[in-house]
């Protein structure tokens, strides 16, 4: 069965609904093209569809789910929506991020340090040093004046100084992700946590709570210990640029970042979309 749809002013003939199906379509009207980067983290999927221009033309973000497969195609759909383009007119898809091999209709790979940099470099095309903090990672990394990778750093063993760090107290607290930084925001506490470690650190949010300590004082005091791991994995110099989902809701944690290392911390337009596009603007080399 052939369905007929009109898009962007040319008619699409799909012989199956699938989003790699196959479809032809008048070419000589297709004019735009445009490039797709996939970053598939541990905790959310986003999505980012540039045009020749390197202009971001639709994105979208979601959770990534328990199973990789059924989360990262209607995100994908989701991208091309708000883009309102064809997925015929994408011509090439390339994939990042921890689950990257889990994109089976992707052109390409690249890993999540290499799209970082490429993302925070297209904002800030100078010699600087990222600070990515996801979901189960956090990453340092420091790339040149022409946008070469010189070193990074990763915490990948501990989820100390992420956003499951930050889910964690948010647990213990009884209270939602999207409260924290307002809640924060009311503290004029400046003390970390004593302990890096979740399990530790949520042992103290228990005492702190039976000891009646205010909310607000014990979220500011996670965010400072966020920082402070920050702070301990690398030196911080220089331009400073940080990404990621966390800081992307919590600029609480990046304004306790920059008072405690003394030095302005830029951030792009969308920092939880750093990663997606730069395998975007892989996807359009």
């Amino acid at each position: 069965m052939l369905t007929i749809k009109y898009v962007n002013s040319f008619y699409l003939i799909y012989s199956c609904s699938s989003l790699t199906c196959s479809g032809t379509q008048d070419e000589s009207m297709l004019k735009e093209r445009y490039f797709a980067g996939i970053d598939v983290g541990t905790s959310y999927i986003k999505v980012v569809i540039i045009d020749e221009k390197n202009e971001i033309v639709g994105s979208f973000t979601d959770r990534s789910g328990a199973d990789l497969q059924k989360s990262i195609t209607p995100a994908f759909k989701g991208a091309i929506a708000a883009a309102d383009v064809s997925w015929h007119a994408i011509k090439h898809i390339t994939a990042t991020g921890f689950g990257r091999r889990n994109v089976s209709f992707a052109d390409s790979v690249k890993t999540e340090i290499s799209s970082h940099a490429k993302g925070a470099y297209h904002y800030f095309p100078r010699k600087i040093t990222i600070i990515d903090i996801g979901g189960q990672d956090t990453k340092i990394i420091k790339i040149d004046a022409q946008g070469k990778i010189l070193s990074f750093k990763m915490n990948r063993k501990c989820a100390a100084g992420t956003g499951t760090f930050l889910e964690e107290i948010a647990y213990k607290l009884n209270i939602s992700m999207s409260e924290m930084n307002a809640l924060a925001a009311k503290s004029a506490k400046d003390a970390a946590l004593s302990s890096f470690c979740t399990v530790f650190a949520s042992t103290e949010i228990l005492t702190r709570i039976k000891e009646g300590e205010k909310i607000e004082d014990m979220i500011k005091s996670a965010f400072e210990s966020v920082a402070r791991r920050v702070i301990e994995m690398d030196t911080l110099e220089g331009t400073i640029v940080m990404t990621g989902g966390v800081v992307a809701y919590n600029d609480v944690i990046l304004k306790t970042l920059a008072k405690s290392i003394g030095n302005k911390i830029l951030t792009p337009p969308d920092p939880q979309l750093s990663g997606a596009v730069g395998a975007a603007l892989f996807a359009k080399v």
